[in-house]
């Protein structure tokens, strides 16, 4: 339920003497700003209870040469947002909510401003591209075994020669979110039509089934209308009840400013879905559990540690790739049918998780790690 926008104004300012956290978004001409309101909401009454001054401000509203900037809070009493005047902030936490706002260019000038400033501390300053992030995995010896074979979707002979090796493909955009656009190829050799293309539309997939290769790319070419997209080696994964599940990692950094898992959930493919992303019709589930009925209690055990330490390896060499201060992800991971683990994204924004034990958890761990960043350095000895 989106909570009402009123623009009644706070009276008089707030002051400083808490830690401050502005939430970054950008203006809309109906809503005011755009984003998750409920998510932005707990983000705000989290912070409050924690002892932070929390605020939501638009790319336009955050003047980074005032001592007092506009901006927008949460009251839980009327369930509304007010327009206030706040001091500027000690954390900005980028949430502008789509890859096209995030591109615009007024928006990218006040991210490097905000990364430049001397006293505010942003992370994750921008979203993952799927293709930049195979890279980066692929340059690690230790996070080199988890990545599928991944190639740029670029010419007709590059996919017939990557399905020749591996007759199972995922195509999928590389600016991609929650599932939007995704396809499955799979070679079927001994059938008269052999190759099989899955397209993901909203809940449900439709299955076309080409006699020649240069049928399945005239489809797929349609299908992707120009945009970029990556091939990749699909992974015949773990099932329940004859429907594939998938883990959903969230990483945050903590208190420490290490990086620390704050839960794991198990998404089940809808039984008509290529994908386990829940708006597309997948489910929600225990991952202990489903890993039990697959593998037994044992196994499972050892998976779980082992997924575990795969994401948090995997986080790390993210952020080195990136070059950029990172503070949370989440993370798709799959286990395949004979127990091996695979990555398959990441999200720099991640949406806000179902499992109310790891959302309380997120929300707290935003502010520890908040916290953390605000410590002065310890300077280092001279030689």
């Amino acid at each position: 339920m989106e909570h009402p926008l009123i623009e009644e104004p706070l009276t008089g300012h707030i002051t400083a003497a808490k830690p401050i956290l502005a939430i970054l978004t950008i203006e809309d001409d109906i809503q005011l700003f755009r984003g998750n309101r409920s998510n932005f909401a707990d983000l705000v009454l989290t912070g409050q209870e924690l002892g932070f001054v929390v605020y939501v401000v638009t790319v336009k509203q955050l003047k980074l040469n005032k001592t007092q900037i506009a901006g927008f809070t949460f009251n839980s009493g009327t369930q509304s947002w007010h327009t206030g005047l706040f001091p500027l902030p000690d954390i900005v936490y980028n949430r502008v909510p789509m890859r096209e706002d995030e591109l615009q260019p007024a928006v990218r000038k006040k991210i490097d401003a905000c990364l430049r400033h001397p006293t505010i501390r942003l992370f994750n300053p921008y979203f993952f591209n799927k293709w930049t992030l195979f890279e980066w995995l692929s340059l690690s010896k230790s996070t080199k075994p988890f990545v599928p074979t991944t190639r740029r979707l670029m010419t007709q002979i590059g996919l017939k020669r990557m399905l020749k090796r591996h007759p199972y493909l995922y195509l999928k955009p590389v600016s991609g979110k929650a599932g939007k656009g995704i396809m499955s190829v799979r070679l079927l050799p001994e059938k008269q039509r052999p190759y099989r293309l899955k397209l993901q539309i909203k809940r449900r997939s439709r299955t076309y089934r080409c006699k020649s290769f240069s049928r399945l790319w005239f489809r797929i070419r349609r299908q992707s209308s120009g945009e970029a997209y990556i091939a990749q080696q699909g992974i015949e994964l773990a099932t329940a009840e004859e429907r594939q599940f998938d883990l959903r990692a969230l990483i945050q950094k903590n208190g420490r400013g290490q990086w620390d898992i704050t839960g794991i959930g198990a998404r089940v493919a809808g039984t008509t879905s290529i994908t386990t992303h829940v708006p597309r019709g997948g489910m929600i589930e225990d991952p202990e559990k489903l890993l039990t009925g697959t593998f037994g209690l044992e196994q499972a055990r050892r998976l779980m540690v082992a997924v575990r330490n795969a994401a948090l390896m995997i986080a790390r060499q993210i952020e080195r790739g990136s070059g950029c201060e990172l503070g949370e992800m989440s993370m798709d991971l799959g286990v395949d049918k004979l127990g091996g683990i695979w990555f398959f994204e990441a999200n720099s924004k991640p949406m806000k998780f179902d499992e109310p034990h790891i959302r309380k958890k997120s929300l707290e761990r935003l502010f520890q790690y908040s916290r953390y960043l605000l410590k002065p350095k310890p300077k280092r000895g001279g030689a």
